[in-house]
């Protein structure tokens, strides 16, 4: 990756940050980089569903702890298997 790559890397993220101050509160920001240390890939897909969310306008107000954890548990459920033997 070359310099200019990592600078718009960069300034994406910087911009991605600012967006998701912008939606969640404090609390709900400090649960999401808990969950980023646990597992990264389930934390990009909720930052990115939020996003969504935030360009739709389909966030009216602040996500809070609460709300961020229903999005957790939508977005983690495990899907289930059933296995038939025969």
């Amino acid at each position: 990756m070359d310099d200019l790559e990592r600078a718009q890397n960069e300034e994406l993220e910087k911009i991605k940050k600012e967006a998701l101050r912008s939606i969640l509160t404090k609390e709900a920001m400090e649960r999401l980089g808990r969950v980023k240390l646990v597992n990264p890939l389930l934390t990009q897909q909720i930052e990115l569903y939020l996003l969504q969310l935030f360009q739709t306008g389909q966030v009216k107000e602040r996500i809070d702890d609460a709300k961020l954890r229903e999005i957790l548990t939508l977005l983690s459920e495990k899907k289930k298997w059933n296995i038939k033997r025969r």
